[in-house]
């Protein structure tokens, strides 16, 4: 796949509700998340697909989410692409809604995604 193909099946598998499916699909072995804030517990920077899927679960798990947005790619050379987020919830754990706002910039190699930043 190249840059842009991986950048528009990650939106959709997002859009869509696949988004930990597209991990194996889309990401290096070793690729690496990098958040702005620890807000899971697992630290601002996990690396592998296996820590990443847990970054996914931990979300899930701990957020009902009541809408969300997906922004088309903005492809950027031949390496990099970013994704505009936009999610309404609440947090389970203390009943706190949320409305959030985040870019997301990945970074791809030889046909995978190698490294993702958050920023908010």
């Amino acid at each position: 796949m190249n840059l842009k193909e991986i950048a528009n099946e990650l939106v959709a598998g997002c859009r869509e509700g696949r988004a930990k499916a597209n991990l194996d699909k889309l990401y290096a072995d070793n690729a690496v998340s990098v958040e702005a804030v620890d807000y899971s517990g697992m630290g601002r920077e996990v690396a592998g697909r296996d820590a990443i899927r847990g970054k996914h679960e931990w979300w899930e798990g701990a957020h009902d989410v009541t809408e969300a947005s997906v922004s088309d790619p903005f492809v950027h050379g031949e390496d990099r692409f970013a994704v505009i987020f936009e999610v309404k919830g609440t947090v389970l754990e203390s009943g706190d809604s949320f409305d959030m706002r985040e870019v997301a910039i990945y970074h791809v190699a030889d046909s995978k995604i190698v490294r993702e930043e958050f920023f908010y």
